[in-house]
């Protein structure tokens, strides 16, 4: 465990903040791109409420009850957020929060409706992987931005409904401030993505997404690394992966030096 940070309200302050600032360039993006839906984002005594459209993953709010006491006034006022945008009410709560953060949301209405493991590990030292030679990666231009997310979208082919919504999320995201998006190329050739965001010294892992041809090639592994790399050499010390619990993602992680933190729960409203 030499080098990782103790899973306490600090660790935890700093992982979700940086979760729910790469949210909010992610929010604004949508709102300079698609003016029409509304999209925009709000701190309410520390809890950051997104709105990126009704259907979006990242309608939902971060933080409750870990940077403030959760109070009836607070989620009043993030309620009212949301319902003046006919939205559902959905909050990713951390189970470092304010113990009374539970107990608030029952006795409002709101269930437990999915878990997220946050894994993080240090930059630097050791835990590395030495990516394969014969798969290049860099940061992609301005210009690439479109190319880039149809290679995103392209692994999940085997998806045809996510097709489409994920072309979409990966254009916002290559417009997003403070998100880097990577390319790695095999033959010359788009081989897979990712996508890199930082805050206060978090680097924040996303976008993975691998040609299906292009699959169990050292793809992501390549990604990983040149990641890791660009962060450390923008002061990041803590890098962050989110994952499903019991996941492959969450295996792959865990083999590349991530440690689960602490599994969060996302709540809805009834």
């Amino acid at each position: 465990m030499d080098g990782y940070a103790f899973s306490d309200l600090a660790l935890s302050r700093r992982l979700e903040r940086a979760e729910a600032a790469a949210n909010a360039s992610f929010v604004d993006a949508r709102s300079r791109m698609a003016p029409a839906v509304g999209a925009t984002w709000i701190d309410v005594d520390g809890t950051w409420a997104m709105f990126d459209g009704v259907r979006s993953p990242l309608t939902q709010t971060f933080g409750f009850g870990l940077f403030s006491q959760p109070l009836d006034s607070q989620l009043d006022e993030l309620e009212s957020f949301f319902a003046s945008r006919h939205s559902n009410v959905m909050h990713e709560v951390s189970p470092l929060a304010d113990p009374f953060t539970l107990s608030l949301l029952g006795s409002r209405g709101y269930l437990p409706m999915e878990h997220s493991s946050v894994m993080h590990r240090p930059i630097g030292g050791g835990h590395h992987s030495k990516p394969s030679p014969e798969v290049p990666v860099r940061v992609i231009a301005a210009d690439e931005i479109s190319s880039w997310a149809r290679a995103s979208a392209v692994g999940w082919g085997e998806f045809p409904e996510f097709v489409d919504f994920m072309r979409d999320i990966g254009t916002v995201m290559g417009n997003s401030r403070h998100t880097v998006c990577f390319l790695a190329e095999i033959d010359g050739a788009a081989a897979a993505t990712a996508a890199l965001s930082m805050h206060d010294g978090v680097a924040l892992m996303a976008g993975a997404s691998t040609i299906p041809a292009c699959r169990g090639r050292g793809a992501q592994n390549a990604l990983l690394q040149a990641r890791l790399a660009y962060a450390k050499a923008h002061a990041c010390d803590l890098a962050q992966i989110l994952a499903k619990p019991g996941s492959s993602s969450q295996r792959n992680a865990e083999r590349q030096g991530f440690h689960v933190a602490y599994t969060r729960t996302k709540w809805a409203k009834r």
